[in-house]
């Protein structure tokens, strides 16, 4: 039976551990309107960017002057998988999720005879994937100083995404990030990059739109920078599913410590209860030796 030094010891420690819990939970919850606001003002726009790029494309299928971007290197052997994490831990599965998503379209490419290259953006994801692909990743980047995301972080990403593509260093581009959908619900997404997705909606075949100027044209300034709003449309997402993964796992360690804690203040109570019926039986009987 361990004694009540110990014991009073684990207690200290459990909540010494359960303030350190509540303060993250609280520093989450301060932080992920913000990051929620920010994602879903994001949202409608990345969205409509999409749509625009779609419709124009559609009619510029096949066609051997629509934009590198948009009918890709004409090969398909080199894929660059650009996998978006977070740079702090204490968020449950957060990261581990998107990794293993990560790891799947790895495995799935590798299987087809691709080429895999990565594209880390945050610590954690690098952290992870370097212990078994530490020779596919090309570039990483993290925000560990950066207070709040902006624009500016996803357009040096694009930009390096962009050389990376002229240079001919790969065919297809995918991004993996974590949607967000509720506190506790984060859905790990791969969303193809490049060459942009073009997808035919119902009942576009009866819509007729004039462009001033061209298609063409649109799309040689719309495509590229498509790149880096939907980077930075996956990060905002990302910010505000680790807050909410973040405040998850915090209140369930902070409910967990105040379990602990109940459980070792009723053990070191019997205990001390044990120890002092044992004195007094002590006392009684050397009493009435005498």
């Amino acid at each position: 039976m361990p004694s009540l030094k110990s014991l009073r010891n684990r207690i200290a420690s459990v909540k010494a551990t359960r303030k350190i819990t509540k303060a993250q939970q609280m520093v989450a919850a301060s932080k992920f309107r913000r990051a929620l606001d920010a994602a879903v003002a994001a949202r409608p726009y990345a969205e409509k960017m999409g749509h625009v790029i779609a419709d124009l494309a559609a009619g510029m299928k096949g066609n051997p002057e629509a934009h590198p971007l948009l009918r890709g290197s004409g090969k398909d052997g080199t894929h660059l998988l650009i996998v978006a994490t977070s740079d702090r831990g204490l968020c449950g599965g957060f990261n581990t999720n998107i990794v293993r998503l990560a790891r799947q379209k790895i495995e799935e490419l590798q299987g087809q005879g691709k080429k895999v290259l990565i594209f880390t953006v945050g610590r954690k994801g690098r952290d992870q994937l370097k212990r078994l692909y530490g020779g596919l990743i090309v570039e990483s980047v993290e925000f560990t100083g950066v207070k709040r995301i902006g624009f500016g972080n996803a357009l040096g990403i694009g930009r390096r995404v962009l050389e990376m593509f002229a240079e001919g260093k790969f065919d297809a581009a995918t991004l993996v990030f974590s949607r967000f959908r509720s506190v506790i619900s984060q859905v790990p997404t791969a969303q193809q990059l490049i060459p942009a997705p073009v997808e035919t909606k119902e009942g576009a075949a009866n819509l007729v739109y004039e462009y001033e100027p061209d298609e063409l044209e649109i799309l040689a300034e719309l495509l590229p920078r498509n790149v880096s709003v939907q980077i930075f449309h996956a990060l905002l997402e990302n910010v505000a599913g680790e807050f909410g993964a973040k405040m998850t796992a915090m209140d369930g360690a902070t409910r967990n410590a105040g379990d602990v804690i109940d459980k070792l203040t009723l053990l070191y109570n019997r205990t001390r209860q044990a120890q002092i019926t044992k004195e007094l039986i002590e006392i009684i009987s050397g009493a009435e030796a005498l």
